[in-house]
């Protein structure tokens, strides 16, 4: 089998990473290292070799050396701990990484204790070689996240954040993981299981008792400054809680969100709430009556939404101006005219929200405003607070339920065009009438949209073509590549009078049919290029040049 590649590397130094609670990038320079022992699946190892209950057939491809190597890194860990060394011993906070003093006690190897089931032994290596190795992979993480190495600061943000973590507890499913991650990188164990149980959480039915858990959890969290002592692994449980607290792409963005915002600020992350503003928006034309109260509702969250002075100027934009009202007092005839094209105007509002919502604070409050009005709720809180309980029901809805939220209307299609050109191309749409290719598929999903008119009619040219191609051969054709920009096409490889590079050429193939097939079934009628490829034999390659030409890479 051949190596990994570095990424793929990469994504099991992050997995028992954040498992085990120690720094990703002594994985990476382990195995940089050692290059040692030759592995079963073609892989070099981490200086990982059996010991205690830990057999030679569990350390002999490269995801399990990286495992056990996590495992030993953190047994260590506990044992210098043990023989007092403090978490300043073990981390350099300045420089935002393990101390020289531990990285040169890594390179002496480890033997762990009988007692320890889960480690394995850890050869010695040359303790410069691992420091910079270490080194080198900090800054590549470090150097594509732009974050700077000192972070000296890092741990009041995190204990900041970490204290207000239970008053702004919402009990949210991804809260709830948030806060096992933590207690379990803290007590460094493997499992949510396991944390609940060593947490003295009641289980009936392989299902923890969710009121105690919550209770569990937030204790915990309200003791964290209390028992922070600066170790590594509780700082990575502090990082790995702010990443999925707040729902982060990864540790480095953790530190870069913990930089740039005040973590002492109100925690409640509004922003957790727009799914069910949204859906709760979907749903006010099916139930809204056209009475007073539900009109008065939607006309404040239009003045709201809108920036306007008062509900009078709302309802003058809505079609009901006062003056109009005022003249026609005494009319019901014309009043109820008047409050039917409010009522359109205010729905047809609604109906755009989805479409049109940039999650800004002013929008996000007139909908909170709509919520407590129509819910005929006292205060804005119980608005959110109803709101995160719709979010709670929304995450374990099954899709037909109706706490599920409804799924997106799309907006009517536009007229199809007489001509296409560069300036009106419908990605949704067929490119010939009636036709089954389309424009997403022709631009790569709008990713290489035509520059000039000649291009457009290329791609119109061979989507003409291909159709006759697909209704002979009777299948849909799956798109692989069509129009592609000179510098895209030199990227893979592409020849320099390639048809792409004008958009009348496709590459594709067809689902149970190889090259071969399509290539005997459209060759004697072809009138442009028919291509096929040896190294890909279901790939084939039809082009609208204007003479015949065949071939076989």
């Amino acid at each position: 089998m051949a190596e990994l590649v570095p990424d793929q590397r990469n994504y099991y130094y992050l997995l028992e990473a954040e498992r085990a609670g120690i720094h990703k990038p002594i994985l990476a320079g382990l195995y940089s290292v050692h290059q040692s022992p030759r592995l079963m699946d073609g892989e070099t190892g981490l200086g990982i070799s059996a010991a205690n209950k830990v057999p030679v057939d569990q350390v002999n491809t490269l995801p399990e050396q990286i495992q056990y190597a996590a495992n030993t890194l953190r047994g260590l860990t506990s044992t210098l701990t043990a023989d007092g060394w403090s978490g300043n011993d073990l981390w350099d906070a300045a420089k935002g990484r393990y101390s020289d003093r531990f990285i040169e006690r890594i390179a002496e190897g480890y033997m762990p204790a009988g007692s320890e089931e889960n480690s394995a032994r850890l050869e010695s290596c040359n303790a410069e070689k691992l420091l910079a190795a270490y080194l080198e992979d900090i800054d590549y993480d470090y150097g594509a996240q732009e974050l700077p190495h000192n972070l000296s600061e890092l741990d009041d943000e995190l204990l900041a954040l970490a204290d207000r973590i239970a008053p702004n507890y919402s009990r949210l499913d991804f809260q709830r993981e948030a806060l096992l991650e933590v207690a379990r990188i803290w007590r460094k164990l493997d499992s949510h299981q396991s944390t609940i149980k060593a947490m003295d959480v009641p289980i009936n039915n392989d299902v923890a008792d969710e009121a105690a858990l919550d209770k569990a959890l937030t204790e915990f969290m309200r003791q964290v400054s209390r028992f922070y002592s600066g170790y590594p692994h509780q700082r990575e449980a502090l990082l790995r809680l702010t990443q999925l607290w707040r729902q982060l792409d990864s540790r480095e963005e953790a530190i870069d969100w913990l930089q740039t915002n005040d973590p002492r600020a109100g925690e409640t992350n509004l922003e957790i709430v727009d799914p069910a503003l949204i859906a709760f928006v979907q749903r006010v034309p099916t139930f809204y009556k056209g009475d007073g109260y539900h009109r008065f509702a939607l006309t404040e969250t239009y003045r709201m939404w809108k920036g306007l002075d008062s509900r009078a100027t709302a309802l003058g934009e809505l079609g009901a101006t006062p003056q109009f009202l005022s003249a026609n007092k005494n009319n019901p005839t014309a009043l109820a005219e008047a409050a039917k094209r409010v009522d359109k105007a205010l729905l047809t509002f609604m109906e755009d929200i989805p479409k049109v919502y940039k999650e800004i604070e002013e929008q996000r409050e007139a909908l909170i405003r709509l919520v407590q009005i129509w819910r005929k709720l006292d205060r804005r809180v119980d608005a959110i607070q109803s709101l995160f309980e719709d979010v709670r029901s929304m995450t374990r809805a099954n899709r037909d339920s109706v706490d599920a939220a409804p799924a997106p209307k799309p907006a009517p299609l536009p007229t199809r065009p007489a001509r296409w050109t560069p300036y009106n191309i419908q990605l949704s749409a067929s490119i010939i009438v009636n036709g089954n290719f389309t424009w997403s598929e022709a631009t790569r999903g709008g990713t290489r949209m035509p520059p000039n008119q000649a291009t457009v009619d290329g791609m119109v040219r061979i989507a003409t073509l291909a159709q006759q191609a697909r209704d002979r051969i009777g299948r849909p054709f799956r798109i692989t590549s069509w129009y592609r920009p000179a510098d895209i096409n030199r990227q893979v490889g592409g020849a320099s009078n390639s048809r792409h590079i004008v958009g009348d050429a496709i590459d594709f193939y067809v689902d149970g049919l190889s090259g071969d097939q399509i290539y005997w079934a459209l060759d004697p009628w072809w009138p442009g290029g028919l291509g096929r490829y040896t190294r890909f034999a279901r790939l084939s390659h039809l082009d609208a040049r204007g003479y015949r030409a065949r071939w076989r890479h």
